[in-house]
């Protein structure tokens, strides 16, 4: 079942879901989600730096990637057919009963900007910033600006609290994450 407005805003008030800084629910909240603003920090490959991408080379966190941070209001411009990963000024706890789900705002969409790629699952018990694996789709550059309402999260309700929710997982490997953190699939091993 997934929330209401209704729904979110008392799992909010009684901290069931928490969110930090606060939402302002006039303008985030919306009929089933609430709308997630876009961070600073962004990460970007160094594709002139190398030929292909090998998740078995553990030099893809260190190397193959850069952390982009953006001053005050300067925009972040999306060229067509890149690829970045972005962070969510707010900050996700999850409790060990609810999944949150990742979507994008048809706004952005309606420009050719997709905020995931495959992960739009935030397990039970998830905590952190949002990180988006953001593309833009279309022919036409794109600026994207901080503080601005990047993509919205569903939360659905699952049939019973799960045995192991993802922070207490030992292969829960972006728990508590700041920043876009690279892919860690090296760890899979």
């Amino acid at each position: 079942m997934i929330l209401s407005d209704r729904d979110i805003k008392k799992a909010l008030k009684s901290k069931r879901i928490r969110v930090t800084p606060p939402l302002n629910l006039r303008t985030q909240l919306g009929s089933c989600s609430i709308d997630l603003r876009l961070g600073k920090q962004f990460r970007v490959f160094n594709h002139s730096k190398y030929a292909f991408i090998d998740p078995n080379n553990p030099k893809l966190v260190t190397d193959m990637m850069t952390e982009v941070t953006l001053k005050n209001n300067d925009p972040f411009i999306l060229q067509p057919g890149d690829f970045v990963l972005a962070t969510t000024v707010e900050n996700i706890e999850l409790p060990d009963d609810l999944i949150g789900r990742l979507e994008g705002r048809s706004s952005l969409g309606r420009l050719g900007i997709v905020v995931h790629s495959t992960a739009s699952i935030f397990d039970p018990g998830w905590s952190g910033v949002v990180v988006m694996e953001l593309g833009n789709m279309g022919r036409m550059p794109v600026a994207l600006y901080p503080n601005m309402r990047i993509c919205s999260m569903t939360f659905e309700e699952l049939s019973s609290p799960v045995d192991v929710p993802y922070s207490k997982k030992k292969s829960a490997k972006y728990i508590g994450q700041k920043t876009a953190l690279a892919s860690k699939i090296i760890e899979d091993r």
